[in-house]
């Protein structure tokens, strides 16, 4: 072996052991990457859980705002809601820890036993006695009287259009006066309180409508039967007017069919079920409907409040609506039915079962219906010569949403036409559109489904603005201040 060759052999010993410590090297190194990469998925995953957790707290704590402005807890759970953050996350932690914790609560739908609202919505009784006593006066003697006075000279006197419209005038004017001013003045003048302003606006619309169907009925009689010479004209007795005006219809008749006697335990058990519904319409409105939209703070009009608050309302709306049905529509008016002996109580039908709204409107009040489809669809086609149908039904479809509207702005004390939009405006749709010719069971969930809709939007605009009106009074007396919803554009704080 020559000295090249031994140099070279060193020479290629050293580059494998130098490769071989650099191998091992890149291998200590690769493994040591990998323990830091362990490790730095260890402290991500870390992160991870404490950043999850404060994204956590924070959305729950903008989730317990959100409902705390929106709706304004029951008195005994405003303190536990009202603590301080480091309470909530100490009594949150203390749930970890210790597991169920017992507290003395009361249950949200607890009986409610105190009627101070009661007591408020039917305040000054004694004026609505006086003011109701002085319109049935009137009812009773004024319009009958005046119809005998003129049906007893119409066939003598010379000029029987002179004396039609004197007696018209006359009447009209007094009318005017008595059934269309008085309430009016009354309820304004007196400042009665809701349900106390409803009795005496819903018996002025009764008065007036009995007296238009007795009058309307009584009048066509007269001028047909012409009498003999030395004859009285046959005119309605006072007493038959005077049992119209309590049985409960609105169309009048000489004679109804009558029953032969009066049940009394039937009279107490429909009596003592009107006081269950009143009960449980006040027990409604203190639980459902007034922790709701008597928050603590009241923001601007936004479509997110709109639509929680019409969400919260459809529950309380629709078992308002059905509780107004069984109390007035079966209870009430089968309790006069019943006391008067009044034979024919189909007071409603089946609306429940409709699949049109057509149906639902006819069915819903048969009472209303009657009157309106009389007095207001028939006469308008006997006037047309029976033309123009959809006239017809449009006009009383407007007469209806105005009277509506009238009673509940007279009601509650304010302008705010929701009843006549969702009535003249959805209600014609509706109506046109869903026609008895749908008997699909399915457009029978539609008109539910439109019931309860229509019922929340109802209930939570009313009450909207009802508090509205009270915390944010009017700035002047223009009638912009009068018609434009205050609920608007109310802020206030408590």
């Amino acid at each position: 072996m020559t000295s090249s060759e031994a140099s070279n052999g060193k020479w290629h010993r050293k580059t494998k052991t130098r490769q071989q410590e650099s191998k091992s090297d890149q291998a200590k190194s690769h493994e040591n990457m990998q323990e830091d990469l362990v490790e730095w998925e260890k402290y991500m995953k870390k992160v991870k859980g404490k950043v999850l957790e404060q994204v956590q707290d924070h959305l729950r704590d903008i989730l317990d705002k959100a409902l705390t402005e929106s709706i304004e807890p029951p008195a005994h759970l405003k303190s536990a809601l009202n603590g301080k953050t480091t309470t909530k996350e100490s009594s949150r932690s203390q749930r970890k820890d210790d597991g169920k914790v017992f507290l003395e609560r009361a249950s949200l739908l607890e009986l409610v036993l105190e009627f101070d609202l009661l007591f408020y919505a039917f305040g000054k009784l004694g004026t609505v006695t006086w003011a109701w006593l002085a319109m049935f006066i009137y009812t009773l003697v004024v319009p009958y009287f005046i119809l005998e006075f003129w049906g007893s000279l119409y066939h003598k006197f010379p000029s029987k259009l002179g004396l039609t419209l004197g007696a018209g005038l006359i009447f009209t004017t007094i009318q005017t006066c008595v059934l269309g001013l008085f309430p009016i003045y009354t309820v304004v003048h007196h400042q009665l309180p809701p349900a106390s302003r409803f009795i005496v606006i819903l018996e002025q619309i009764r008065f007036l409508m009995k007296t238009y169907s007795f009058i309307r009925e009584t009048a066509p009689v007269i001028l047909k039967n012409t009498p003999k010479e030395g004859e009285n004209p046959r005119f309605p007795t006072f007493s038959s007017y005077l049992y119209f005006l309590f049985c409960p219809t609105l169309i009048y008749r000489e004679f109804y069919p009558r029953n032969r006697q009066i049940r009394w335990k039937y009279v107490a058990v429909t009596l003592g079920k009107i006081f269950g519904c009143l009960f449980y319409g006040y027990f409604i409105l203190v639980r459902l409907c007034i922790p709701v939209f008597r928050p603590e703070t009241n923001q601007p009009f936004s479509k997110r409040t709109m639509v929680l608050a019409v969400f919260h309302s459809i529950l309380p709306g629709i078992m308002l609506l059905l509780l107004c049905f069984f109390a007035f529509l079966h209870c009430w008016l089968n309790l006069f039915g019943e006391l008067l002996r009044f034979a024919d109580r189909m007071f409603y039908k089946d609306w429940w079962n409709s699949t049109s709204f057509a149906n639902y409107y006819r069915t819903w009040n048969v009472v209303v219906h009657d009157w309106l489809y009389y007095y207001g669809y028939r006469d308008f086609l006997w006037l047309s010569n029976r033309r123009f149908r959809a006239a017809a039904m449009l006009s009383v479809f407007i007469v209806s949403a105005v009277v509506h509207e009238y009673a509940l702005a007279m009601g509650f004390g304010f302008f705010y036409p929701v009843m006549f939009c969702l009535f003249a405006v959805f209600g014609v749709a509706f109506n046109f559109t869903m026609t008895d010719k749908r008997q699909s069971p399915v457009f029978n969930v539609i008109m539910w489904a439109c019931l309860f809709l229509g019922q929340g939007v109802q209930v939570c605009l009313y009450c909207q603005e009802w508090y509205a009106q009270i915390h944010c009074p009017p700035a002047g007396d223009s009638l912009w201040e009068l018609v434009m919803p205050r609920s608007w554009s109310c802020r206030y704080h408590k």
